[in-house]
């Protein structure tokens, strides 16, 4: 499938697809005519991508657990390794980390409006 197919099924602009294969997250074959051509499973890691963005991961740590992962479904492949679990278990603690941080910031917030609406 041409780019702009990919980007309207996945929701992605053209350029962050660009950009993802830049940074060796994403492949595509060539056409005769030069025209970038991504088979079918590009729509599922496309969507993996954009839910480890989302989790807070940079492209250099995504682009080390891509191989990884199953583009389906997100689970273990085949060569997936205990360096998997390490690194996602190091993730989800820094996310739980920031949860934490937010949550504490949101309590002052909620008590400053409490003592303005008492003022």
């Amino acid at each position: 499938m041409r780019i702009g197919e990919l980007a309207r099924r996945t929701g992605v602009s053209e350029r962050s697809l660009r950009y993802y294969e830049t940074q060796g997250l994403l492949t595509a074959e060539r056409t005769p005519g030069g025209h970038r051509d991504y088979p079918e499973w590009a729509v599922d890691r496309v969507i993996r991508i954009q839910e480890l963005y989302a989790a807070g991961l940079h492209s250099e740590k995504i682009r080390q657990l891509l191989p990884c992962m199953r583009d389906r479904d997100g689970g273990p492949s085949a060569i997936a390794t205990g360096r998997l679990v390490k690194d996602l278990t190091a993730e989800r603690d820094r996310i739980d980390r920031m949860i934490a941080d937010l949550r504490r910031s949101r309590e002052t917030l909620d008590e400053v409006i409490r003592t303005a609406r008492d003022a």
